[in-house]
């Protein structure tokens, strides 16, 4: 009936595929969790591998990078039941209710079911910049999802009938970091598949460094911009792009990537303190990707 399907990259899943486990055994239903590498040759896996002594957990690598998206449909091309539920790596569960909260959902018979994300209540001084844009931005409380369903889906903590795949699928032109989610979701709106909202929370259990998620962000603007001049996402449907193509338009460009030029370090160090301010953070992603538009042509 049910596949948990989770993409992983150098990274132990043993605490996830474990709970999830014990969670399906108790179920009582037919199942499969499917993990699979993406070419990352880390010898964390061989710790992943001991996975498959577990009763219907499959894990294995996959002999080159293909990036995320294409990961997570090799995946669902793989899987056998009708349902799934895609899970991140470095998803942990946060109570023993998880799949049986899925479980109920599926009665609905919805195309696509979204849980939420949660963040831990205690982090590093140097997380402190993931974790609140984190909390500010993907830990909505399930009424405020439902209101606008596709601006809130998120490709991790997701589950759909299999169905849905032959109708959208995840990008495998993107092999790059970043907004893979953002496209999956605005198809789904194209193509007006019922997406349920529930209150059904992973915990993020990874919280990136300042300086990481800072680089993670430059390669998701990045990918977003791949997407946008490849006509294949509306400006509307992504605030900064709504910005950004407002800031085409009054010929804004050009000032604000010399902005980024000039202050990018100190906006970074501001960022890098104990009290990072989203605002300047999100000016930072809008000035980059002005930045980075006019010079990849040059």
């Amino acid at each position: 009936m049910l596949s948990v399907l989770i993409p992983v990259y150098n990274y132990d899943v043993t605490e996830l595929v474990n709970e999830l486990h014990k969670q399906l055994v108790t179920s009582g239903i037919d199942f499969e969790i499917l993990i699979f590498d993406d070419g990352s040759k880390s010898e964390i896996n061989n710790i992943n591998y001991k996975l498959n002594q577990l009763e219907n957990v499959e894990f294995k690598e996959l002999q080159k990078n293909v990036g995320l998206s294409q990961n997570r449909n090799l995946l669902i091309k793989s899987s056998k039941f009708d349902y799934l539920i895609l899970l991140d790596a470095d998803s942990l569960l946060v109570d023993d209710l998880f799949i049986k909260h899925y479980l109920h959902a599926f009665k609905n018979n919805p195309d696509i079911v979204y849980g939420g994300l949660t963040h831990p209540k205690e982090i590093k001084p140097e997380q402190k910049l993931r974790w609140k844009y984190g909390r500010h931005a993907e830990e909505v409380p399930v009424n405020t999802r439902a209101e606008k369903p596709y601006k809130y889906m998120r490709g991790n903590n997701t589950a759909f009938h299999k169905r849905v795949f032959k109708i959208v699928n995840f990008d495998n032109s993107l092999t790059k970091y970043g907004h893979e989610d953002t496209l999956f979701a605005y198809q789904a709106l194209l193509q007006k598949l019922n997406v349920l909202h529930i209150d059904n929370p992973v915990l993020h259990g990874d919280i990136d460094t300042n300086n990481i998620f800072i680089e993670k962000t430059e390669k998701g603007v990045e990918n977003l911009l791949f997407i946008y001049n490849s006509k294949k996402i509306d400006a509307d449907f992504v605030k900064i792009l709504s910005f950004y193509r407002k800031i085409e338009k009054i010929k804004l460009k050009g000032i604000l990537a010399i902005t980024f030029t000039l202050f990018s370090r100190l906006i970074k160090k501001q960022l890098n303190s104990s009290k990072p301010s989203l605002f300047l953070f999100n000016f930072y992603k809008l000035s980059y990707m002005c930045y980075y538009d006019l010079n990849r042509k040059i």
